[in-house]
């Protein structure tokens, strides 16, 4: 074991497969783990290399073994997957983590300490309930418009079909079906109220946390954006620029170029898709405010291009700006914009 220079370790709920390799690259060990004995068994073993893939419990086992002295890395698992020779098991994706995290070239995730997992975690919880909360939504307004009850498009008007199913004296609703729905109206409203307590613990945390506040000062960031912002991506100085980062939450043409030939499609929509599509919902919002119509960019903009056009090309601005913030530390200044 003292030969170990570097290992791929392959994670999974009960049985774990360990690769290592010396400096020459010849095989040293392989073989398997229960969960319980991992930890034992790395300490044991003289500090080296650890290759895990960047899954659900990732972050858990880095902290871990780097306090054992190790160093430590997480890999995308697209970028592991390059490197799997024929079939697929175990024992072939340790083989290729193993491989993957010695490459000089190759890009690795940064690892989140318990604040930042907990932080990213509760946007996790409430990003559910708000689908649960739309899921709701859209079931009442289903089954009551099977009996011709409609109300306008918005979560706004969805209180017009509550006080209808509160109101004894309307029939347009059979009593027998009309008791389902008051149960789906009270866990309507219990997701509301866990909602709202969620999001008052994600603004108290962003008040806390010097990043957020800085993030908060640009342009269409509010505490959700920036909390999550300031959550997920922990080390902004992993990429080289603000191209590089709106880039990689795929906020840019997807391409497909050969022969010299460039040819530009839709956004790729790869990386962090919540961060994306916050962006997005953002940029919306200021395409919706008074500075739209004040900024030469965006009122240029907005005559050219159709409106969810301009919405994603002012997202990837965001972005930028955002990974700029980051990086300085310090509040966004906006440019003076002169009548």
């Amino acid at each position: 074991m003292e030969e170990v220079s570097t290992i791929g370790l392959d994670l999974a709920k009960r049985v774990f497969q360990v690769h290592g390799v010396d400096r020459t690259g010849a095989v040293v060990v392989r073989r398997s783990l229960r969960r319980g004995a991992v930890l034992g068994w790395f300490s044991k073993l003289a500090p080296c290399l650890v290759g895990l893939e960047a899954c659900g419990s990732a972050h858990y086992w880095a902290r871990e073994l780097r306090q054992l002295g190790h160093e430590v890395r997480l890999i995308p698992p697209s970028y592991a997957k390059a490197y799997v020779r024929r079939n697929k098991n175990d024992a072939a994706d340790a083989a290729a983590i193993c491989e993957a995290v010695s490459r000089p070239s190759m890009r690795f995730v940064a690892i989140k300490t318990e604040e930042q997992q907990a932080a990213a975690g509760l946007h996790k919880v409430r990003e559910m309930l708000v689908k649960q909360r739309t899921m709701l939504m859209n079931q009442l307004r289903g089954l009551m418009a099977e009996f011709g009850i409609v109300v306008a498009q918005g979560p706004g008007h969805i209180r017009e079909l509550l006080l209808i199913l509160e109101d004894r004296a309307d029939q347009r609703v059979p009593e027998l079906l009309k008791q389902g729905l008051r149960l789906t109206a009270s866990s309507l409203q219990s997701v509301q109220e866990q909602e709202e307590a969620i999001d008052k613990q994600i603004v108290g945390w962003g008040r806390r946390n010097r990043t957020c506040r800085h993030l908060i000062t640009i342009d269409g960031y509010g505490p959700i954006l920036s909390s999550a912002m300031a959550a997920i991506v922990t080390t902004p100085e992993a990429f080289a620029s603000g191209r590089d980062f709106s880039a990689s939450l795929g906020l840019v043409p997807r391409q497909n170029s050969t022969g010299g030939k460039m040819v530009l499609g839709p956004i790729s929509k790869r990386g962090n898709g919540y961060l994306r599509r916050l962006l997005v919902n953002g940029a919306m919002s200021v395409l919706s405010s008074k500075r739209a119509k004040q900024d030469p960019w965006l009122m240029k903009l907005m005559a050219t291009k159709r409106r969810k056009v301009a919405a994603v090309a002012l997202a990837n601005k965001m972005a930028r700006i955002g990974w700029a913030v980051m990086m300085r530390q310090e509040d966004f200044r906006p440019r003076q914009i002169t009548a």
